[in-house]
């Protein structure tokens, strides 16, 4: 997701400004997204033109890290989980929405108390927090890891795929499974960013568990919107087909010339169309709608539910999704 001062959950801040500001940088992405190949054009993922078969699976070394049993305690879909950070109300809603699993780009809750049955999924953000205390951290909260956060945005992670490669031995040292780096967009193309770390991954020997993808849509066709990004993972899955895939974030989001946002009721389609689809693909494992919460701005713009606990439109489809 954008930055703009967003997610410094890692480092240090907890909370989320208006979705609308965007910087020129994401813009001129979206160009090279748009030129790169026809799947990035349809995928439309959040370069606004974004998020092959290959024989390489990107099977590295595994090591002695197993994936723990779906939980039986679990109030809701497996699949299903929550993007967020804390807000009023935020347990309450939790439990409301079905989810079974959370994150919010830091290796710590951050005062977010889950419901019963929703396990807190630690991510080590960028460069800076691969420090021995972050690692332990989320060590301590969980067992399974997300990788950096779209390293090839230079408002995000903005990481090289060497400076990557380098550092990724230090999370496969806690033992816990991992995800890989959640680009931004291109997953599915030769060449881009996460074909450089995969393939680079494999060459020297690291593990990567599973495929992290971001996606966001600017064609408010619900059903267009589905397709493509039904194409979008079908692509990467067909790059990486021995890797299960968690969508983290994804949602209708047009970042052109300012952020804009469908009707609730087109957003609210979209999930419930979106969700039916990622629920029946096998090798789609976990699956978060950007975002949980709605936007500090007082606006519901893509958020599921509002201060306090209160559903949006959109929030009633993803409560019913699974």
């Amino acid at each position: 997701m954008p930055y703009s001062g967003r997610l410094r959950g890692v480092l240090g801040s907890t909370t989320m400004p208006s979705l609308t500001k965007r910087t020129t940088a994401l813009v001129a992405t979206a160009a090279v997204a748009l030129t790169a190949s026809a799947t990035a054009a349809t995928a439309v993922n959040k370069t606004s033109g974004d998020t092959a078969k290959a024989t390489t699976s990107s099977s590295v070394t595994q090591t002695a890290v197993t994936r723990p049993a779906a939980r039986k305690d679990t109030i809701g879909s497996v699949k299903k989980g929550a993007a967020l950070w804390n807000q009023k109300g935020i347990t309450q809603s939790l439990k409301n929405s079905g989810v079974s699993w959370f994150y919010n780009w830091s290796s710590a809750p951050n005062g977010v108390k889950a419901p019963q049955g929703v396990d807190f999924v630690p991510m080590i953000w960028g460069a800076d927090s691969v420090t021995t205390a972050n690692l332990a951290t989320a060590r301590k909260n969980g067992d399974t890891l997300l990788g950096f956060n779209e390293p090839d945005l230079a408002e995000q992670s903005n990481m090289s795929v060497t400076k990557a490669l380098n550092l990724w031995p230090k999370l496969e040292k806690t033992k816990m499974r991992l995800g890989s780096p959640a680009v931004a967009w291109g997953a599915d193309q030769n060449g881009q960013w996460l074909d450089k770390f995969m393939k680079g991954a494999k060459k020297r020997g690291y593990r990567v568990d599973f495929i992290t993808l971001h996606w966001y849509g600017s064609d408010f066709n619900s059903k267009n919107a589905t397709q493509q990004l039904k194409s979008y993972i079908q692509g990467v899955h067909q790059k990486y087909p021995k890797k299960k895939i968690w969508i983290t974030e994804y949602s209708l989001i047009n970042f052109g010339a300012g952020s804009k946002f469908p009707t609730a009721t087109n957003q609210a389609t979209f999930v419930k169309q979106s969700t039916a689809m990622l629920q029946k693909l096998s090798y789609v494992e976990h699956y978060s709608w950007f975002a949980f919460p709605t936007s500090t701005n007082g606006k519901d713009e893509t958020g599921l539910y509002r201060p306090g606990g209160t559903a949006t439109k959109a929030g009633k489809a993803y409560r019913a999704a699974g």
